[in-house]
């Protein structure tokens, strides 16, 4: 695996409405969509839980994710600056992390973020820098 062709799968979710749950490009997307995509893209298999919160609560998020053979997880807090280009950031708002980002170079994110409706590419800001509490990696990427 390339980080290129993980890249342009993370970016073919740009512009798709964000639909809580959601699991088509074009159609709908969530966080976790995104993060499924890349993965199915990728020719990974992945442990998907269809039914679940918009705010996933104790640590629901987090074991799904350490349970998908296609990751590892590279650090908890502070991580940020262990993050490169293609991981998969787990972020929190408040209480338990509740939304994933993939990192597509040292400074932007591309994710599915509801308060603006779509999935998109934007800033590593301060603020969003410090939502992270987790960081994974595809396998493959060493």
């Amino acid at each position: 695996m390339t980080l290129d062709r993980l890249l342009t799968a993370a970016r073919q979710c740009l512009g798709t409405p964000f639909r809580h749950q959601g699991r088509r490009v074009g159609v709908g997307l969530d966080c976790a969509g995104v993060a499924i995509h890349i993965a199915t893209q990728l020719g990974h298999e992945v442990i998907d839980l269809p039914a679940y919160g918009r705010t996933p609560a104790h640590g629901q998020l987090e074991a799904l994710l350490e349970a998908q053979p296609c990751l590892r997880l590279i650090d908890d807090l502070p991580c940020s600056a262990k993050a490169r280009p293609g991981d998969l950031l787990l972020m929190r708002f408040a209480s338990d992390p509740q939304h994933l980002a993939i990192l597509t170079d040292q400074q932007t994110i591309v994710h599915a973020y509801e308060s603006v409706g779509t999935c998109c590419e934007h800033r590593l800001s301060p603020t969003w820098a410090a939502r992270i509490v987790r960081v994974y990696r595809f396998r493959e990427m060493t």
